[in-house]
């Protein structure tokens, strides 16, 4: 399965974005557990969202629960992070990611799209 984000950009603090993520390359995309991770300059990969293949359980790092909400439309193989109240640490090249397997088991997205950058600033 192929993966394009989008939606990244600069926002102040406090503001809001959505980034989309589009899955294409085949038909079950819907088995897909699909999640977003993200990377800081000089900081490593972290894990930010991931949620079912059905959309009904999500899973949140304790950084952003709260603030941020990942959801799905499979009708349109698409999946979405809405960001609200962004902090500057949350500035990041934000990455989604696929698998196969349960959407808790974090070593297990090995199927990843090009990442969309979030700018927040002050």
């Amino acid at each position: 399965v192929q993966l394009q984000a989008s939606g990244g950009g600069f926002v102040q603090a406090g503001g809001s974005l959505r980034l989309s993520c589009t899955a294409s390359g085949t038909a079950s995309g819907r088995i897909f557990s699909m999640g977003w991770f993200r990377q800081a300059p000089g900081k490593e990969r972290e894990f930010v969202a991931t949620i079912n293949w059905d959309g009904l359980s999500a899973y949140y790092a304790d950084s952003v629960l709260d603030r941020f909400t990942i959801s799905r439309d499979n009708a349109k193989n698409t999946v979405y992070l809405q960001m609200n109240s962004l902090r500057l640490e949350d500035t990041a090249v934000y990455y989604c990611a696929a698998s196969r397997s349960n959407y808790v088991d974090l070593t297990q997205y090995n199927n990843w799209g090009q990442g969309t950058l979030v700018t927040v600033s002050s």
